[in-house]
């Protein structure tokens, strides 16, 4: 008996992790070898920060934060991510960050991104990155105001 309740609750745990992870990131469907949903389309984001270049990382080194993997190109990206993950990962949970500014969530395409004061910002595609441009400033602050609203809401329900 006691063995089918840690069972359950372990179950439990974990399922609710995934949907966690699920509605507060924006990951590609499935799940990859570490058990986890793959970030950011495989784009590694230390390179992504560290050189501004938009390099395709590898299931060789995939490091994992708050339910999300991420793919590194090197030994050392992955080092650097795991040392400070906060730093390096999507703001507004890797979604489109104009899309949080009004209150949605879209995919977040590492093509069209931005850094800003040394944090990530992934949008939808080219046209909505440049409606960003605009107002680069104004629809950041809107989104992280958002996103504290949004952010553990399923994409659908908005």
């Amino acid at each position: 008996m006691k063995a089918l309740i840690f069972i359950t609750l372990f179950a439990l745990h974990f399922t609710t992790y995934s949907i966690k992870a699920a509605d507060e990131n924006n990951t590609v469907p499935g799940l990859t070898a570490a058990g986890a949903a793959l970030g950011m389309h495989g784009v590694d984001p230390v390179a992504f920060l560290e050189i501004n270049n938009r390099v395709q990382g590898s299931a060789e080194y995939t490091g994992v934060f708050d339910g999300v993997a991420y793919y590194f190109d090197s030994q050392a990206n992955l080092d650097t991510f795991s040392k400070s993950p906060k730093k390096y990962i999507p703001q507004n949970g890797g979604f489109c960050t104009f899309g949080v500014s009004v209150g949605k969530k879209f995919d977040g395409n590492p093509r069209f991104a931005s850094i800003e004061n040394g944090k990530l910002y992934l949008f939808l595609n080219e046209v909505i990155f440049k409606e960003f441009k605009k107002d680069k400033s104004g629809t950041i602050r809107k989104a992280a105001n958002n996103w504290k609203r949004i952010k553990s809401i399923a994409a659908t329900a908005l």
